[in-house]
């Protein structure tokens, strides 16, 4: 917290106040959805698409409660995570080059949060009404499972972006190192496969595959506890930079 003790009040010292404080919402909005994941049992282990309808529509009778509870606090708090993907982009605003793919990369996060807040809407519709016929419990289960693990073009996008906007800028003195561009590319990479759990039903790329649910969801949540080490670091170097702090 030593930006907030020591930046003095300006138009400068209140952009580095704000990154600070959006950056910290990250570990906040890490742990409220750490727990609205646990909390959902669907999760530990995640569903097989396999299961027929008559098992489905019993996970959500039995489980309701705590499937109402974890996607109603993702529903909530999901928006959380927005401000420190916002730190990302202004300091893309700040590299040496046109500020498109920081538009861009914009785009894609809001189009991904909107995706992700679509698929609690579907599991809670599921379990709006659990008693109802097995087999429209069934397909809204699997609109909820395919709409959270398959659509991954936005978030493909956001992970080039950030790859070619850490490319272009090579400036003496680049925002990002040259390895947050790579790392940027990889997991876009692996990203990838999650698009095939709207056609598989079992394998890795099943929604609950080694590729489209573990690979997909660990790559992405290694990749932000790394970016805000990477963004914090940024962040401090700016306030030094522009004389915010000493």
């Amino acid at each position: 917290m030593q930006i907030l003790e020591q930046a003095q009040d300006s138009p400068t010292a209140g952009n580095i106040k704000a990154q600070w404080v959006s950056l910290w919402t990250g570990p906040a909005a890490a742990v409220v959805l750490l727990v609205a994941g646990l909390a959902f049992p669907g999760f530990r282990p995640p569903m097989s698409p396999t299961l027929p309808a008559g098992e489905v529509a019993s996970f959500y009778s039995e489980n309701t409660a705590w499937i109402r509870f974890s996607m109603v606090t993702f529903n909530l708090c999901g928006i959380m995570i927005l401000p420190f993907f916002m730190v990302i982009v202004v300091q893309m605003k700040r590299m040496r080059q046109s500020h498109v793919f920081a538009y861009c990369y914009l785009t894609a996060i809001v189009s991904g949060a909107t995706i992700f807040a679509l698929s609690n809407i579907f599991f809670l519709v599921a379990a709006f009404r659990p008693e109802r016929d097995p087999e429209l419990v069934l397909l809204l289960n699997d609109l909820a499972w395919i709409v959270f693990i398959a659509p991954v073009g936005m978030v493909v996008g956001q992970f080039l972006l950030l790859a070619a906007a850490v490319h272009f800028d090579n400036g003496p003195d680049a925002v990002f190192p040259r390895w947050v561009g790579h790392y940027s590319l990889a997991t876009a990479v692996a990203m990838i496969p999650a698009a095939g759990a709207a056609v598989a039903q079992t394998g890795p790329l099943a929604w609950d595959g080694l590729l489209s649910f573990w690979l997909r969801n660990g790559a992405f949540a290694l990749f932000t506890v790394v970016m805000f080490f990477v963004l914090r670091r940024t962040v401090l170097r700016q306030a030094l930079d522009e004389g915010v702090v000493r």
